[in-house]
């Protein structure tokens, strides 16, 4: 069976295409990346494309439409077929995520719907959460806004600065994107209204407990 196509759009240091280049190195993942494109020319996730022998674009354009025009046409040529979007930190034309309405998802490092935009790490610590998390979801026009596919879920430790929580929560990133994913390159996942329905879900298809909820029932 052909492998889903996917293009990723990116900003910075790509960590997150990063774990989607090395889910994808498997053989048997049902995905395979054929396009890496950058709104910044020194991106490193660019590196990390061409590392792995992806190819890649820069598009430094200040002009939103004009980005999304050249983005959808580069897109489109290399037969992608779901566009990832990994820590790609402009907001898209709404001309854009409308042509690619039901395959475009993006990664936000918070439980959605609390705490979307800017800085939602440190959102959580003032709110005095006792979890935080990441979400993969399909993208609307509103900011961080859309059907969720799945989410992670980590503990918000006492003395959390907004570092560590990041970190912490980076780390589960890189296991759920390329979960989300292959969920989605399977066929998995059905849209009806605002929810995301999967097929023969498991706990494990829609969520990552830490600390395990079998360690948590211990009291210990």
């Amino acid at each position: 069976m052909a492998r889903l196509r996917v293009g990723v759009v990116i900003s910075g240091r790509g960590s997150n295409l990063q774990a989607l280049i090395d889910a994808a190195a498997d053989p048997t993942y049902p995905a395979e990346i054929v396009l890496v494109i950058s709104d910044r020319a020194e991106a490193p996730g660019l590196a990390r494309a061409a590392d792995a022998g992806i190819a890649q674009r820069a598009i430094p354009h200040p002009s939103r439409p004009a980005f999304a025009a050249a983005a959808d046409e580069l897109l489109r040529q290399s037969g992608a077929q779901l566009v990832a979007l990994a820590g790609f930190m402009r907001i898209l034309d709404s001309a854009f995520v409308d042509a690619w309405r039901d395959r475009l998802v993006n990664i936000h490092p918070s439980l959605l719907p609390a705490f979307p935009g800017l800085h939602p790490q440190r959102q959580a610590l003032a709110a005095g959460v006792k979890f935080s998390g990441c979400t993969v979801h399909f993208v609307r026009d509103a900011v961080d806004s859309g059907p969720i596919i799945a989410q992670a879920v980590v503990p918000v430790h006492c003395g959390d600065d907004e570092e560590r929580l990041a970190a912490r929560i980076l780390a589960a990133e890189h296991r759920l994107y390329p979960m989300a994913v292959r969920l989605f390159a399977e066929g998995r996942l059905r849209i009806a209204g605002d929810t995301v329905a999967i097929a023969g879900a498991t706990a494990s298809d829609i969520a990552i407990f830490n600390p395990p909820a079998a360690l948590a029932s211990t009291g210990g």
